[in-house]
C-alpha cells in the first residue's frame, strides 16, 4: 500500500500543483515532478543512482526529438504570417460564404484539421479563431467552438506526434503502432457525428443547424473519410491530408451551395471591437503575435465587404502549406523509396565517451547514443526522418526566396521561433524525465505498481473509463502528446494485467488525451488570451466538458465493438 501511495502521488501533485488557483505552469510543475520522482526512486525504491541519471540524460535528450518539431512548426507559421499569406489565406476564407454554418464548418472545422495536421500544439486556435471572430462571431462563443473541434485532428496533430512519439517509450513495434493508430482513428470518426453539432450549437441555433446539416456532414466527412482511410496504413499524416482534402471539398460545396439553407444568411455581428482592442502585448501562445493582428484587422474590417483575392495570389499563400503535405507524403510512403534512405541505420562510425556512453552515427544521420553511464538505457534522433528539418525547414528555406524575403524578416522568423521554445522545451524535458523515471525499476516500477492497482480496481471494465484518463492528462498537462507519455505505460500495464487489446486501451489513451484538450487549461487561457477573453476559464470548463464526456461515452460504447 505505501508504494502504491508513492507511486501515485506525484501524479496527484502535479494534478493539484497546475489545476489550483493560480496554479504553476507547466514549465515549473513538471520538472518539479520529475525530482519527487527521482527522489522517490532514490531513497524509497533504492533505484541504482547512475541508473537514474542515465534516464535523466535520456529523458532530457528525449526532449530534442517534440521541440524541434515544435520549432519547425512555429517556423513555419511564422514565415506564412511574415509573408503576408496568413493575410490572404484569412480574406479568401472569408469570402466564400455569407452563411454563418459553412463559415464556421470551413474555419473551425476543415482548416483547422488540417492545421492540426501540420503543426499542432495550439496552432489551429491561434490561426482559425482570430479568422472568426473578425468575420464578427462573439469571442467568448468562438473560444468554446474552437476547443471542442480541435479534437478529432488531435491524435495525428503535428504530423502524428502524440502517437508515434506519445508511446515512443512503450516498445511497441511498427505494426501494432499502426494497429493502435487504426482504432484510435475509428474511434474519431465515429465521435465526429457528434462533436462539430456540438461545437456549432455553441454559436448558432439547433434550427439553423438542422437546415444546414447537410453541409455539416458533408463538411465532416470530408476530413474524416480520408483520414480514416490514410489511418490503415499510416500514423503521420492522416490528420494533415485529411484535413487539406476536406477543406478543399468544403470550399468547393460551400461554393455550390451543397446542403446549405437556401436563404440568404449574415453572420450576427458582435461588439468585438472593443473586446479585441484589449488584447494585450504578451501573449502566452506561440502565435499570439500574428492572432493579435488578426483579430484587430478582422474587427476593424467586420462591416465592410471583403476584399476578394485572385487564384493566383490564394496558390501562392497556400504553396508552403501544398509543399509540405507533399513532401511528406513523398518521404513516407515506403513504395518511393526515400524513407529507407532516411531511416537507415547503417552505421557510419562509432566513438566511445567513455562513461558517458558510446555515440554512433549512422548513413541517414541517425544520432545514437548507447549504454549511458555504462547501463542499458539509449538515445537516438532520426534527424533526416522526424519532421523538424524535413519538411518544416526546407519548406521554410524553400519559401524565403519563392516570397522574396528580405534579411531582416528572416532573422525575425528565427528569433521569435527561438524565443518562442524556451518554455515548451523545460515542460517537455520535466514531462519527458518524469516518466522515464516513473518507468524505471522494472515490475516494481511506479507505473507498474500503478497499473497494478488498476487494473484490480475496475478489472476489464477498465476499457469504459481509459480515455478519461488520457483527458486527464491532457486537462493538466495541456498537450496529448504529454498525456500520452505520462500515462501510457500505466495503460499499457492495465491492459496486459486484466487482459484487454493492449492496442485498444492504448487508443482509448490517445483518443483520451485528444477529447482533453477541450477542457486543458492552458489551451483555454492561451485561446482566452488571444481573442482579449479574461477571466472566464470557468465558464468555459463548466460548457466544454459536456461534450468531453459525451466523446467519452462514445470511445467507451467504440471499445466493445473494435
Amino acid at each position: 500500500m505505501t508504494s502504491l501511495f508513492l507511486s501515485v502521488m506525484p501524479i496527484v501533485i502535479l494534478i493539484w500543483m497546475m489545476t489550483k488557483k493560480n496554479g504553476l505552469p507547466s514549465h515549473i510543475a513538471l520538472p518539479i515532478t520529475a525530482l519527487m520522482v527521482g527522489l522517490l526512486q532514490l531513497f524509497y525504491f533504492n533505484t541504482d543512482f547512475t541508473l537514474i541519471s542515465a534516464n535523466i540524460i535520456a529523458g532530457i535528450l528525449s526532449a530534442i526529438t517534440p521541440i524541434s518539431i515544435v520549432a519547425g512548426a512555429i517556423l513555419l507559421n511564422r514565415m506564412i504570417y511574415l509573408s503576408g499569406s496568413e493575410d490572404i489565406i484569412r480574406r479568401w476564407l472569408e469570402g466564400i460564404s455569407k452563411n454563418q454554418v459553412a463559415q464556421l464548418m470551413i474555419i473551425g472545422w476543415a482548416f483547422a484539421f488540417m492545421i492540426e495536421g501540420a503543426s499542432g500544439f495550439g496552432t489551429p486556435a491561434a490561426i482559425a479563431a482570430p479568422i472568426l471572430v473578425g468575420l464578427g462571431f462573439n469571442p467568448l462563443k468562438v473560444a468554446m467552438l474552437a476547443l471542442v473541434m480541435n479534437s478529432v485532428p488531435v491524435s495525428f496533430g503535428a504530423v502524428g506526434t502524440p502517437t508515434w512519439f506519445g508511446f515512443s517509450n512503450l516498445g511497441l513495434d511498427d505494426a501494432t503502432l499502426l494497429e493502435t493508430g487504426k482504432i484510435t482513428a475509428l474511434i474519431h470518426f465515429v465521435a465526429a457525428f457528434i462533436i462539430p453539432p456540438m461545437a456549432l450549437r455553441f454559436i448558432v441555433s439547433w434550427s439553423e443547424i438542422r437546415k444546414n446539416y447537410l453541409f455539416v456532414l458533408i463538411s465532416t466527412l470530408s476530413c474524416t473519410v480520408p483520414y480514416f482511410l490514410l489511418a490503415q496504413w499510416n500514423y503521420e499524416f492522416p490528420a494533415l491530408v485529411g484535413g487539406a482534402i476536406g477543406l478543399v471539398a468544403s470550399v468547393l460545396v460551400a461554393r455550390f451551395g451543397l446542403g446549405l439553407a437556401t436563404e440568404q444568411q449574415t453572420v450576427t455581428k458582435t461588439a468585438v471591437a472593443g473586446e479585441a482592442a484589449t488584447l494585450g502585448e504578451n501573449v502566452a501562445m506561440n502565435m499570439a503575435s500574428s492572432t493579435q493582428n488578426s483579430v484587430k484587422s478582422g474587427s476593424s474590417k467586420k462591416d465592410q465587404p471583403v476584399e476578394s483575392v485572385s487564384s493566383a495570389q490564394i496558390f501562392k499563400a497556400m504553396t508552403p502549406t501544398i509543399l509540405l503535405i507533399v513532401i511528406l507524403i513523398v518521404t513516407r510512403i515506403k513504395q518511393f523509396g526515400i524513407k529507407s534512405l532516411l531511416t537507415d541505420g547503417t552505421e557510419l562510425f562509432t566513438v566511445s565517451f567513455g562513461p558517458l556512453g558510446d555515440f554512433s552515427l549512422s548513413k541517414a544521420l541517425i544520432i545514437k547514443l548507447s549504454h549511458i553511464l555504462g547501463t542499458d538505457v539509449t538515445w537516438a534522433y532520426k534527424t533526416l526522418y522526424v519532421p523538424a528539418l524535413i519538411p518544416f525547414l526546407l519548406v521554410v528555406l524553400i519559401s524565403i526566396p519563392l516570397f522574396k524575403l528580405q534579411g531582416s524578416i528572416v532573422k525575425q522568423m528565427f528569433s521569435e521561433t527561438a524565443s518562442r521554445i524556451k518554455m515548451p522545451f523545460i515542460a517537455l524535458v520535466g514531462a519527458l524525465i518524469m516518466v522515464k523515471l516513473m518507468m524505471t525499476g522494472g515490475e516494481n516500477s511506479p507505473i507498474m505498481t500503478t497499473g497494478q492497482a488498476f487494473s484490480d480496481l475496475m478489472g476489464t471494465s477498465w476499457q469504459y473509463v481509459a480515455a478519461y484518463l488520457g483527458a486527464l492528462g491532457a486537462f493538466f498537462s495541456g498537450s496529448a502528446t504529454v498525456s500520452n507519455l505520462t500515462f501510457g505505460a500505466i495503460q499499457q500495464t492495465i491492459a496486459m494485467n486484466v487482459g484487454l487489446p493492449q492496442t485498444t486501451i492504448l487508443a482509448l489513451q490517445s483518443v483520451g488525451g485528444a477529447m482533453g484538450n477541450m477542457v486543458c487549461i492552458n489551451n483555454i487561457i492561451a485561446v482566452s488570451t488571444i481573442l482579449g477573453i479574461a477571466n472566464k476559464e470557468g465558464y468555459i470548463i463548466k460548457r466544454t466538458v459536456i461534450p468531453m464526456i459525451a466523446y467519452g461515452i462514445v470511445a467507451a460504447i467504440m471499445s466493445t465493438v473494435v
